[in-house]
């Protein structure tokens, strides 16, 4: 299976900037995770579509918590976290829609499985900002919750282009990036990094 690329947006951006950068990104990107937990449900549904008119398609977008902007835009799926609607209630309701869930431990995983989640985000992995208080789970962890479930696991949480063959190696799927892509100097270089390291991943069966 081809290793996966997710950009998750930051909440620090604007429509403007996420959409000029999302129409660079795109064609190196498995999906793009509209997480904006400011925004109401109209400015969700804005965002979207400045996204697909900067050229991002439809089947690489993901509405972060909201299913209702998710179903109404038609774009790829929802990634559901502890204060979402449960996975079950959504797969019972939209049998067809791509449903990521957002987890923390092995029976979370579990739980996102057997509930008809396609796949989840496990974290976080390494040291990050964004998380300057929580200690990091780690590789070994990361490693166990891929051990104990069969869908795909990205992984999240300070990934460098230096450290995503060490991600990949336990078995991973591939992995989540926020402000190592959406912040740095030029997303541009910075999103073929990652994928040149998920490319020799592949290439290399890790």
């Amino acid at each position: 299976m081809e290793k996966q690329l997710h950009i998750i947006s930051t909440g620090r951006q604007s429509d403007e900037v996420l959409g000029r950068i999302a129409s660079l990104i795109h064609p190196y990107v498995t999906s793009l995770h509209i997480r904006e937990k400011t925004k109401s449900a109209k400015e969700l549904s804005h965002l979207v579509e400045r996204l697909q008119k900067a050229g991002m398609p439809s089947s690489k977008i993901i509405v972060n918590d909201r299913v209702d902007v998710a179903l109404c835009k038609g774009v790829k799926g929802v990634q559901l976290t502890h204060h979402s609607l449960d996975v079950s209630a959504v797969r019972r309701a939209l049998p067809e829609m791509m449903i990521g869930s957002s987890v923390h431990s092995v029976s979370e995983a579990q739980y996102a499985e057997q509930n008809g989640a396609n796949f989840i985000i496990y974290g976080h992995i390494f040291k990050t900002d964004s998380k300057r208080d929580a200690e990091p789970r780690g590789l070994d962890q990361l490693q166990h919750v891929v051990d104990q479930t069969t869908i795909p696991v990205i992984a999240i949480g300070g990934i460098t282009p230096e450290n995503v063959r060490n991600v990949i190696e336990t078995g991973a799927t591939g992995i989540a990036v926020m402000s190592g892509i959406l912040e740095a100097k030029s997303p541009l270089q910075a999103v073929k990094l990652y994928k040149q390291q998920l490319e020799v991943c592949d290439a290399h069966n890790v």
